[in-house]
């Protein structure tokens, strides 16, 4: 933790302050928190991000479409349009976020919808989409208006919430303690080999927050995806030199992984949903004409490809070899089991519950 940061502290204090009486006002019903007669599943976290809610929310798409039509909502950050918006065909990054475009990319079955106000999202969601069975609630964990069913907790191995500080010394949004509201929580970004031992300390770290179901996940890369022509035509899967394109919120584990892949990684990082201008395309351009190596590559992630597909971007990197680097989640062997159970029990007893509650009325 830098001086600044610890210097900041009194602001944590007060910050704190501030949050602990609003999740209070919700506790004793000062502020609604509406729970639906519909099956929700929220997916947030306590810290400012970077825990991998998109990818954990494509893994529940994955598990869950071949059984129920599924919907995702989520607020479209930085998207230049306001309130309720569902992604079509003819959607843009500006429509609907850059996060609901990949996943409306990747899936294109499921209904992928934005508000800022999740409320009234789900209920256009129910309105707009009447056969939806259950609805996937992205970064949901801090907006308390909306009560979901199952609230599941994300926090990233390298950076888990117990060592971490309130905003602005640290990077929680909310005390430590929050995390009891959680029905689960998921270690993210766990390495693939992962020891038991590392296993036992996270959760004795965990006991007095009363989470008795954690699970732990890690992350797979695919192939390099081509973005342009020329990279298509040259289909590199690893390079001598990489030019790592990202605005995302912790592209660490990415670069450590094409590390492996390069002799020489050159990063240009941005902000988390940085909006590329041509001037940063130009950057890293003249970067790589200026790099006399074998072979060369600009790399970039999923969530970052859906950006530069502005076509003023596209124009100055048409003659580039650029690829994303798509990547999943998956979970550790007894883990995969439990968390899939577990999502399936939520459902299959809210179905439950419903019929007879309907039967009882007829």
């Amino acid at each position: 933790m830098n001086l600044l940061r610890i210097l900041l502290f009194p602001l944590a204090l007060l910050y704190g302050s501030v949050v602990w009486l609003r999740n209070k006002f919700f506790d004793w019903g000062i502020l609604p928190s509406k729970s639906f007669a519909h099956p929700l599943i929220g997916i947030g976290n306590l810290s400012t991000g970077g825990t991998g809610k998109t990818p954990h929310i494509e893994y529940l798409i994955k598990l869950l479409s071949s059984s129920y039509k599924v919907a995702t909502l989520s607020r479209g950050y930085k998207r230049k349009t306001r309130g309720f918006n569902f992604a079509t065909p003819q959607s843009r990054v500006r429509d609907i976020g850059d996060e609901p475009m990949q996943i409306y990319s990747r899936y294109p079955d499921t209904f992928v919808a934005v508000s800022e106000c999740r409320r009234k999202g789900v209920e256009n969601i129910l309105k707009h989409n009447p056969m939806n069975q259950v609805i996937l609630l992205d970064d949901v964990f801090q907006h308390r208006y909306v009560k979901p069913g199952l609230n599941i907790l994300l926090t990233d191995y390298h950076k888990i919430f117990t060592n971490n500080y309130l905003l602005p010394t640290g990077n929680l949004r909310e005390p430590r303690k929050g995390a009891r509201r959680a029905d689960a929580l998921i270690v993210t970004k766990t390495p693939s080999v992962f020891s038991p031992l590392d296993r036992k300390l996270i959760m004795r770290s965990l006991e007095k927050y009363g989470l008795h179901k954690v699970f732990f996940s890690y992350i797979k890369y695919s192939n390099w995806h081509p973005i342009t022509h020329v990279a298509r035509q040259q289909n590199l899967q690893k390079a001598k030199t990489i030019f790592l394109l990202t605005g995302i919120a912790n592209p660490t584990p990415l670069g450590e992984h094409l590390k492996r892949l390069c002799l020489d990684l050159k990063v240009f990082r941005f902000a988390d949903h940085y909006q590329f201008k041509p001037a940063d395309i130009l950057k890293v351009t003249e970067n790589f004409d200026a790099t006399f190596s074998g072979t060369k590559a600009i790399i970039t992630t999923e969530k970052d490809s859906m950006r530069l597909k502005d076509p003023d971007i596209m124009e100055l990197i048409k003659n580039y070899p650029v690829y994303y680097v798509p990547i999943e989640v998956d979970f550790h062997e007894r883990d995969k089991e439990g968390f899939d159970k577990m999502v399936h029990s939520f459902l299959s007893t809210f179905r439950k519950e419903k019929e007879e509650s309907q039967e009882i009325k007829a």
